[in-house]
């Protein structure tokens, strides 16, 4: 029996919803989900695997353009992941801005040569539902396929649609590329991470949840009673520490509480959850604590 696998990147707009995408294609959550643009900071790698194929999402940052910082850091994420994929899914959102950001994104897969395919999400938005057919004849006039996706509503047979789409777009191989046991090549310390940094993102507004960072300083997983988690979440600005903690801690207490919930989902037991904020001035221009954080811009 011949075997398929390869790579395949989730392109789009910031909040096309990639990360959804993502999570309902290999049934567990690897990505963070939020309603703000600009949640993913870095690429994540989701893995399905079937007896005859395993499909690598890489969920990547949207396109974004900058030249310094987290956003060239994520500018570049993005542009790295449309080159080391086999396949490229361009993810098209019924409610983005403007029929612009839809043809920028159908550009940048046609222009990378290799084979595509286009997943319109959202589709249970019944204001917007007029423009399915505006995306599917961009795609047509582009030489590309489409396929319609809710993650709200019948997800088993829009899920085997696209996995039956994406199947014959993969290059064959002689083997898996990852063991036919993981879902994602994280560990549990980044997810952890990401967990607080999505709660942060739900209860904060204005620009504060995008100058956040969470480090997992501490995972004690042979601590009694529980396994002991010690987070920093690192704030860029002085100012943005008390509106962090809230009056009284109320606020970090509740992202504390959420956050611990969804850690005990993942790892499947109790834990004992510590936040600690911290403040570093900017930190988002520092190229070492990009390093440190994970966000590594090369040198040129």
């Amino acid at each position: 029996m011949s075997f398929k696998a390869g790579y395949i990147g989730l392109i789009g707009q910031p909040n096309a919803g990639k990360s959804s995408l993502m999570n309902f294609l290999i049934k567990e959550k690897v990505s963070i989900v939020t309603n703000k643009p600009q949640t993913t900071r870095r690429r994540i790698l989701g893995i399905h695997t079937e007896d005859d194929f395993q499909a690598i999402f890489i969920d990547a940052p949207g396109v974004i353009k900058a030249d310094k910082g987290l956003n060239a850091f994520l500018e570049k994420e993005a542009l790295d992941v449309i080159k080391e994929s086999d396949v490229l899914l361009a993810v098209l959102n019924l409610d983005q801005k403007s029929a612009d950001e839809a043809e920028a994104i159908v550009k940048l897969v046609v222009q990378s040569k290799k084979p595509w395919l286009a997943v319109i999400t959202k589709v249970d938005m019944e204001d917007k539902v007029h423009r399915i057919l505006i995306l599917k004849d961009l795609v047509e006039k582009n030489g590309g396929k489409s396929i319609l996706v809710s993650i709200n509503r019948d997800q088993k047979e829009y899920r085997e649609e696209l996995l039956n789409a994406i199947k014959p777009m993969l290059p064959d191989s002689s083997h898996p590329l990852f063991e036919d046991d993981m879902y994602t090549t994280e560990n549990v310390k980044d997810l952890v991470a990401e967990i607080v940094r999505e709660q942060c993102f739900d209860s904060l507004n204005y620009e504060i949840p995008y100058q956040i960072a969470v480090q997992v300083r501490k995972y004690d997983e042979d601590a009694k009673p529980c396994p002991k988690i010690y987070a920093d979440i690192m704030v860029a600005k002085e100012s943005q520490k008390p509106i962090l903690i809230g009056k009284g801690a109320s606020l970090i207490k509740k992202i504390g509480q959420q956050s611990r919930k969804e850690i005990e989902k993942l790892v499947g037991e109790k834990v004992f959850l510590e936040l600690n904020v911290v403040v570093k001035d900017n930190w988002f221009e520092h190229l070492q604590t990009m390093k440190e954080l994970g966000y590594v811009i090369e040198r040129k």
